[in-house]
Formats: C-alpha cells, structure tokens, sequence
C-alpha cells in the first residue's frame, strides 16, 4: 500500500510528552493498530523502515520513542559506541513503571485513532522486543511479536535492574510470536530456555522461532543483517498480525 507522510505526535504520559511516529495507509479507511517498540537507538532508519514494511501491508504503526523523558523530541542515538553506552545507560534509568505508562498512552491513542479498527498489537526488537513483551501484558493487546527481546531472562530492564516481566507472564492473553538468533550472545541458550519455560508454564498461546543469525539479525545496517532471515520472520510478523487484528480496509 503507498503510504502517508509521517506525522510526529507529542502523547502526554506522567512523565511527561512521548514523540510518536505514526506511519500509516494513504488510502481512506480503518486499519488495525501495532505499536512498534524500538531499539535503544530509538527512531532510526532501520526501524522507519520497518514501521513502513508494516504499515505498507496495512496496518496503522505507531512507533514512539523509548527514553522521551531523557533526551529531547527527535533524538536519534547513532551505531555507534557512544550511542550504545548511551541507549543502555537509559534504560536501566528508566523506571520500569514509566515503561508500563509509555505503553498504556500510546495503546489507547491508536484505539482511538479516527483511522483505527481498535484491533492492535505490538512489535518490538531488542530492548523493543522485552517492552513489547510487557506491553502485550495490556488486555488491548491481542498479539505481540517480540524480536530477540534483550534482558527478558536477566530481568533486567528498567531502574534496579529487577523487573517481573516473566514473573507477569500469565497476564499476556494474546498470541505472541517469539524470534530469536541462535548466535545472539545477549540471550544464550540457557537464557532462551528460562523464556519458553515460563511461557509453556503459563500456558501462553505463542509460538517460538529459533534462526542461525547474530544479534540484530533483523537491522538492515551492518554486518549482522541477514536479509534472508528477516524476509522470512517479517513475513511471520504480518500473518500474525492479520489473523489476529484483521486487515481493516485494505485494498
């Protein structure tokens, strides 16, 4: 589908306004809504890429910017080491609980949505992937696709560095699609193993996906990208999201 211009909106969360892109179908219509979590790196190209893939296949994407109460409207951490050190110190800066508000506002602002079915979901990779993990703990979400989703197994996402995201695991009621890169050294075997351990023993509708691809496999920038792999699981994102959330009015 060809697509809009992106729109920048300012939500308003208790810690303050949260920049969010919004990409969306040119053709009039509803669309189902998916919250697109980034990685640490916020809005970059790689992941305006993606929300265009997605909403391209006709969905309305909202992708806001992670670590809004830290850094000004607009900012985008570069690949590098600097930005790196940055997007990592952020994000065990942040409270866990202002994670939980972030997905609550931008949830409930593609609900209402004038070009919204009210059917959402949520996507996310690397720290993305564990946001959206949790985000998916909301009951408006009635699927969740999370992309190697760092620190699940570590419990370490948020200020303390001791969330409860597994320990939650039993609050998620829609169906999740879990992707991750056997070579990924953030999440290693044993750590993939504790994740599907806890979705099995909560009874979680997912299903699991285990590639040959690093980290970032999914990243069009750089070494690690694997465009063979990503086909393939961005295929799987989709056909979760349309038997899911519907197709709205697509054409």
């Amino acid at each position: 589908m060809i697509l809009r211009e992106t729109e920048a909106i300012d939500l308003p969360t208790p810690n303050g306004p949260m920049r969010t892109h919004l990409f969306r179908p040119a053709a009039p219509g509803k669309y189902p809504g998916i919250v697109l979590y980034s990685e640490i790196f916020q809005m970059t190209g790689p992941i305006a890429r993606t929300a265009a893939f997605l909403a391209g296949h006709g969905f309305l994407v909202a992708v806001p910017e992670i670590y809004h109460e830290f850094l000004p409207a607009g900012t985008v951490l570069a690949y590098d080491q600097a930005g790196a050190d940055l997007g990592n110190r952020l994000k065990t800066d942040k409270e866990l609980s202002a994670y939980d508000a972030d997905a609550r506002a931008v949830l409930a602002f593609l609900k209402t949505h004038a070009a919204s079915t009210g059917k959402l979901g949520v996507m996310g990779i690397c720290i993305g992937g564990h946001i959206a993990f949790r985000a998916a703990m909301n009951p408006e979400a009635l699927a969740g696709v999370c992309f190697y989703p760092t620190d699940l197994h570590k419990r370490g996402l948020g200020k303390g560095m001791n969330d409860d995201s597994l320990a939650r695991t039993a609050e998620i009621k829609g169906e999740l699609l879990m992707v991750f890169g056997r070579q990924d050294p953030h999440i290693p075997a044993e750590g993939r193993a504790q994740v599907y351990a806890a979705l099995a023993a909560a009874g979680t509708h997912f299903t699991w996906h285990e590639f040959n691809g690093a980290h970032a496999f999914l990243r069009d920038e750089g070494f690690r990208y694997d465009p063979e792999i990503a086909c393939v699981a961005m295929g799987m994102a989709v056909d979760i999201f349309r038997r899911k959330l519907g197709e709205g009015d697509v054409r």
